[in-house]
């Protein structure tokens, strides 16, 4: 047993329908890394339910992994908003939010963040961005005065697999994260956190 067999054996138990989502996603979907696992799911979770968020907005669905996990830790009148660019599977994810019994706590949007985000007239208690890497500082100018203050926002993926050390990186996403982490690192209105899950969360609180 390796260090990460040891940590999820010792995680609550992912529910049967995330095993088979996850499942599902590793054998139709191109890049299923992108999706959120197990012991991130139920971090977020536990955010949700520590928080008693009552509004919850996720940018980037991909197959709707953290989009279940979260709004199953959402109390009565809570809501999660969700958005992904990918209407190639859009059915695909719906039909796991439905199978999920949790559709009429999550609001599944198809389209640009950038253009739908400004139309949300809500305040936001949680934010988890885990969308396009190059458009990270957007999303983050976006969302901020739409997240109340407490609020947390959660970015995903910001240590890009070391990536973000290596000073000969060139590419757009490598760009993108290291722009949006240098920006946090400056920003005097919250404080943050940068923690080792997975690929990297920074935990964000507004002040």
């Amino acid at each position: 047993m390796d260090i990460n067999e040891y940590i999820e054996d010792h995680t609550e138990k992912e529910p049967e329908l995330l095993s088979d989502l996850r499942r599902a996603t590793h054998l139709r979907m191109l890049r299923p890394r992108m999706m959120s696992g197990n012991i991130q799911g139920q971090f977020l979770k536990m955010l949700c339910q520590m928080t008693k968020a009552q509004n919850i907005l996720e940018i980037g669905t991909y197959t709707g992994y953290a989009a279940i996990t979260m709004a199953s830790g959402l109390g009565d009148g809570a809501k999660l908003y969700t958005i992904d660019i990918n209407d190639e599977i859009e059915d695909f994810t719906q039909s796991y939010i439905k199978k999920s019994g949790l559709d009429k706590k999550i609001n599944f949007y198809i389209g640009d963040a950038l253009e739908i985000i400004p139309k949300l007239d809500v305040v936001f208690d949680l934010v988890f961005i885990d969308a396009d890497k190059r458009h990270y500082v957007e999303y983050y100018s976006s969302i901020f005065d739409k997240v109340k203050h407490n609020g947390i926002i959660v970015a995903d993926d910001v240590l890009w697999d070391g990536k973000v050390l290596d000073e000969s990186a060139k590419d757009a996403q490598t760009r993108g994260i290291k722009a949006f982490n240098d920006m946090i690192k400056n920003d005097d209105r919250v404080e943050k956190l940068i923690l080792p899950l997975r690929h990297g969360l920074f935990l964000i609180r507004k002040k």
